[in-house]
């Protein structure tokens, strides 16, 4: 039994923050986490960041976008919100992937927090030295 789902999935993560973003044809409803994005987004930056791929491919009004969205704080979570409906735009439709992929909407920031070694106050940081 085939199912016709007009769904289309996206996964995006960036640090610890994880995007699961649906996307369908539609009038631009964009929701994040049950809230409207420019709600759940408060700054401009992330905003205009979660945005991007809609932009970039002139399809604000084409799709709605539901994300649900965990893990980080707001820079990480519309990073990764950026990167999972850039995925999912790629898969509706194969012909933005080279527009998408020079803009650098398709590549997974893999840069991470780096964990505090012993004998010092944080990663790289040591304490503060003291002559006498």
């Amino acid at each position: 039994m085939v199912v016709n789902n007009p769904w289309t999935w996206g996964l995006g993560r960036r640090k610890t923050a994880v995007a699961r973003v649906r996307l369908k044809p539609g009038t631009g409803v964009f929701t994040v986490n049950n809230k409207p994005v420019d709600e759940y987004f408060v700054t401009d930056r992330d905003q205009t960041q979660a945005k991007a791929p809609l932009v970039l491919t002139e399809s604000s009004d084409s799709y709605d976008v539901h994300v649900n969205v965990k893990g980080g704080g707001q820079n990480g979570q519309a990073g990764a919100v950026l990167l999972g409906i850039a995925r999912a735009i790629k898969e509706v439709n194969p012909a933005h992937f080279e527009g998408l992929r020079e803009a650098g909407l398709l590549t997974r920031d893999s840069r991470q927090v780096e964990r505090k070694k012993p004998g010092r106050r944080g990663a790289r940081r040591g304490f503060q030295f003291s002559k006498r």
